[in-house]
């Protein structure tokens, strides 16, 4: 593993704990019945959205920073798949928990907007580190 992807991989360790606290907070708001959450079906739906989405995006980016160095790319594009898949891990929770931060709201914000920039970076690391695989 080159020290790029080392570094990276040591980062995205060290936030996922952040993905454990909130799952908790999300278990504490269920269990305390609080309100603005479980009186509020489409905060819980995109809050819900956004846990899992912080967690699986972690994973597979763990899972894709393994392959990057083995991939035939340039360093550019190498350095743009290490970026692009952990910064969709950070786009489409922060879309699905920014949009509707306030208890009442019953729409999401434009902030929602994020959800698809960050499905676009996601596709565009997802192919780039895939035709790298493929060309290998």
């Amino acid at each position: 593993m080159s020290p790029e992807s080392g570094r990276t991989d040591g980062i995205l360790l060290v936030i996922f704990p952040s993905v454990i606290f909130g799952g908790i907070s999300l278990l504490s708001l269920l269990v305390e019945r609080a309100f603005g959450y479980v009186d509020n079906p489409m905060r819980q739906n995109l809050w819900r959205a956004g846990h899992a989405h912080a967690g699986a995006l972690l994973v597979l980016s763990l899972v894709a920073l393994r392959y990057v160095d083995e991939a035939q790319l340039s360093d550019r594009l190498k350095g743009f798949v290490r970026s692009a898949i952990p910064g969709a891990a950070i786009l489409l929770p922060a879309a699905f928990f920014l949009s509707i931060l306030w208890p009442g709201a019953t729409q999401p914000n434009g902030l929602i907007n994020l959800a698809y920039v960050g499905a676009l970076v996601l596709a565009a690391g997802l192919i780039t580190l895939g035709v790298g695989l493929l060309r290998r």
